[in-house]
This record gives C-alpha cells, sequence and structure tokens, in this order.
C-alpha cells in the first residue's frame, strides 16, 4: 500500500503542476504588444479570447476532478488505472498549448513594424471578399491573416479541426511573405476566401457529383478523363473560380507568378494533389475569365503562358492529357457557370461574383478615374481595388512599383479605417456602465 500511496502523492503534484502551468497561460489581450491599426477585428479576438477560454475550463475541471477522485476512491486504485487517468489529462493539456500557440503565431505577427498593419488590412479585404449579400455569407465569418514561408497560400477554414478534435472559431490565412508585392498579395488572398466560400455554400460536394453525372453519360474516353481529372481537382479549381470571379485577370497573373516552376513540375500531374498541373490550371484559369468577362486579353496571357512553357516540346503520352482537358475546357467552364448548387437556392454560381461590375473596360475606366480624383480609390471595396489596379498593371497603366506602393498604401488605409471606425463604434456606446460609481 505504500507503493500505491507514493504513486498516488506523485500523480496529484503532477497534475497540481499542470493546474499551474495552465493558470499562466493568460488571454492575448493582456500581453500581446501591437499599435491599435494591427490589431485582430473585435470579431476575430473575441471568437480567439472565448475558444482558448473553453478549453482551459473544461481542462481545469477534468484535473480538478481527478484531483478529488485521488483523494476518495482512487486512494484505493492501483496505479496503473490512475496513471492512465493522469495520461489523457495530460494530452488535453497539450492539445490546449497547442491551440494556445496555433493562434499565438497569428496575433504575434501583428507586432511587426509595417507587417501587422498589413495583416489587419488584409483581415478587412477578407472580410469584404466573403460577403456575399443574399446567401449564408450575408454575414461573414472571422478571419485573420498571419505570413509564414514558401510559395502557396493555405487557409485553416472556420470549424476545420485544432488539435484536441476541436474546431477552429475562425478562418486562419496564411499569405506567403514574398507574395506581400503587387497584384500577387490579392491573387493569394482571393484564393484562400474562395476555399472557405466553398465550404460554407457546399460547392465541390455539388459541382463533384454534377461532374460525376456529366461524366457517367459522356461517350468520348477522351472527355470522361477529361471531367474524371477535373472533378479530382474542382476543389482547387472553385478557389481559382471565385479569384478570378473577384479580381478579373490580376487572380490569373498572381496564379502564373505562383505556378512559375522548372518544367518537369508544370506538366506533370502528381497523384492526388487536389490542384490542376500548373499548365492547364493557368490556362483554365484564363478559359473562366474570358468566360466571365470576355475580352482578347484572356487569349493574350494564355498565349503568353503557351510560350513560356511550349507544349510541343512534352512527351506524347502527357501531350494527348493536355490536349484532351484544352478540348474539355469550355464545356467545363460553362458547367461551372451554368451550375446551380441547393445553398443558392436555384441561383448560379455566377451570381457569387459582381459580373456586370469586373469587366476589363470598367476596370480601366475606374483606373483613369482615381488618377483624377484619388480620394475615389480609398473608399473603393478592397476587392475592387485589387481588380482594378491588377487591371491596370496587366495593360501597363501602372509600373510594378507604383502597384507595390498604393496596395501598401491602401492595406495600411483599410487597417487604420477599420480601427478607427470600430473605436467610433465603441465610443457611441452607453457609458453608464462606467459612470456609476
Amino acid at each position: 500500500m505504500e507503493a500505491y500511496a507514493d504513486a498516488g502523492s506523485y500523480l496529484s503534484g503532477e497534475a497540481r503542476a499542470m493546474l499551474a502551468r495552465l493558470d499562466r497561460v493568460r488571454p492575448f489581450a493582456l500581453y500581446e504588444p501591437m499599435v491599435p491599426a494591427a490589431a485582430l477585428s473585435p470579431a476575430a479576438q473575441t471568437a480567439i479570447e472565448h475558444f482558448l477560454a473553453r478549453g482551459q475550463a473544461d481542462l481545469r475541471r477534468r484535473v480538478q476532478a481527478f484531483l478529488a477522485w485521488l483523494d476518495s476512491t482512487g486512494r484505493s486504485a492501483p496505479p496503473g488505472v490512475a496513471q492512465r487517468r493522469f495520461v489523457a489529462l495530460r494530452g488535453g493539456f497539450h492539445d490546449v498549448l497547442a491551440q494556445f500557440d496555433l493562434f499565438q503565431e497569428v496575433i504575434t505577427q501583428r507586432s511587426e513594424q509595417e507587417a501587422g498593419v498589413w495583416l489587419s488590412g488584409l483581415d478587412v479585404a477578407a472580410v469584404e471578399a466573403l460577403t456575399v449579400p443574399g446567401t449564408v455569407l450575408d454575414t461573414p465569418v472571422p478571419v485573420a491573416c498571419y505570413l509564414d514561408r514558401g510559395p502557396g497560400g493555405a487557409i485553416r477554414r472556420i470549424n476545420t479541426r485544432v488539435p484536441g478534435r476541436a474546431r477552429s472559431p475562425l478562418a486562419l490565412i496564411r499569405i506567403p511573405r514574398e507574395r506581400m508585392i503587387g497584384h500577387g498579395i490579392g491573387a493569394s488572398l482571393l484564393h484562400e476566401v474562395g476555399h472557405q466560400v466553398a465550404a460554407l455554400l457546399g460547392l465541390v460536394v455539388s459541382l463533384r457529383a454534377a461532374l460525376y453525372d456529366a461524366e457517367r453519360r459522356c461517350r468520348d474516353a477522351a472527355a470522361r478523363t477529361a471531367l474524371a481529372y477535373w472533378g479530382r481537382t474542382v476543389s482547387e479549381i472553385v478557389a481559382d473560380f471565385f479569384a478570378v470571379g473577384k479580381l478579373g485577370i490580376a487572380a490569373t497573373l498572381g496564379l502564373m507568378s505562383v505556378v512559375s516552376l522548372p518544367r518537369r513540375f508544370v506538366f506533370v500531374p502528381v497523384p492526388g494533389d487536389p490542384h490542376p498541373f500548373p499548365y492547364v490550371r493557368v490556362r483554365l484559369s484564363c478559359a473562366m475569365g474570358d468566360a466571365l468577362y470576355p475580352h482578347p486579353q484572356w487569349r493574350r496571357l494564355s498565349d503568353v503562358w503557351g510560350t513560356l512553357y511550349p507544349l510541343p516540346r512534352v512527351p506524347g503520352e502527357l501531350r494527348v492529357l493536355v490536349r484532351a482537358l484544352e478540348a474539355s475546357m469550355p464545356r467545363f467552364v460553362d458547367l461551372l457557370l451554368r451550375h446551380r448548387p441547393p445553398s443558392l437556392n436555384g441561383a448560379r454560381m455566377t451570381e457569387l461574383v459582381p459580373r456586370s461590375a469586373r469587366t476589363p473596360q470598367l476596370l480601366a475606366a475606374r483606373y483613369r478615374s482615381w488618377t483624377l480624383e484619388p480620394s475615389l480609390m480609398r473608399a473603393a471595396p478592397p476587392s475592387v481595388v485589387f481588380a482594378v489596379l491588377g487591371q491596370a498593371r496587366s495593360t501597363e497603366l501602372i509600373t510594378p512599383e507604383e502597384e507595390s506602393r498604393l496596395l501598401g498604401d491602401l492595406i495600411t488605409h483599410w487597417a487604420l479605417s477599420s480601427t478607427l471606425g470600430t473605436s467610433m463604434r465603441c465610443a457611441a456606446l452607453p457609458g453608464k456602465a462606467f459612470n456609476d460609481s
């Protein structure tokens, strides 16, 4: 029995030490230094703090229940049983710390000079792009952006798994540091927003069903192969479709800069990769852009891509696949534009993008009006700004250097405007709670 008592004493001490460490996990709002313009939105900050507080409170209750058990019936339980209970608690403890670390990386970057404010501005842009009136996206989800290495972006969508089998309380969008220039920022951001839109509206599931039905009814072997391929990669295609729909040619230019890779990566399909291989992905982006916003610019851009990566040098079998995919693009793009997902109550997918306001002609006209009255640029929604400047860049109305400078200034402006707007709304609240003394 002495060994039982020693084991119980050891486990009790370990559990109490766990509680002491848990007490040192404090809300981010108490110690993360950042200028106000770099802060998360109130919705995102509240979502993170409440999520972490719930996890910590649940773990604290479980540890206290374990300590109470050790002081009662656990006294006579075999040490192995007590150890199994403690190990389960320890796993939960590490999950809580992992959740904290996940969000700490996001929030700590807000203290970086310039980058922190830019991230706040990108939060504003993401929320604006996520807002689609008349759908479940009428009220957007909380968003937080952060930077990381590598050429591609990523998103941890709201309600997806985080350590501990919990679900993320907000959308976390990773932007590559090397993309923080020119139209590459908007292209990466809107592609990841497209993934969140697709998840909330169930677009991938409904499109895969439509593609499977089209493949089943197709009699041509090459066309069936192409439809099957589009079905396997449709999750990334939907995000590209949303980005092109919101940004026009800026989305395709941004995509090209990401997938400008050695030839062996541009032409080779990777088994299990949800992305279309880069050569056809850019071609498809141009095809979607031309279907949404018809203009010769799309054919010219597609031809440029073809000269950068000449198809005749591709091995015969792969060249046959590329030709089949290219031949199927008009039919596939038409299916995308006509698709009516159940979540849109009879509306087509094209209702998700502002087709009448994103034509190349209108975007170019807007840029010319902005040069005469720059204040109009600051008043425009972020997705419109990305689209207009990307269109201007594509026609060489603006230099890369000027585009980068303007976007840097505007992203800072979005962050500051959002912060001041929040402060003004808070100041307008009744002050009785602060005047009772």
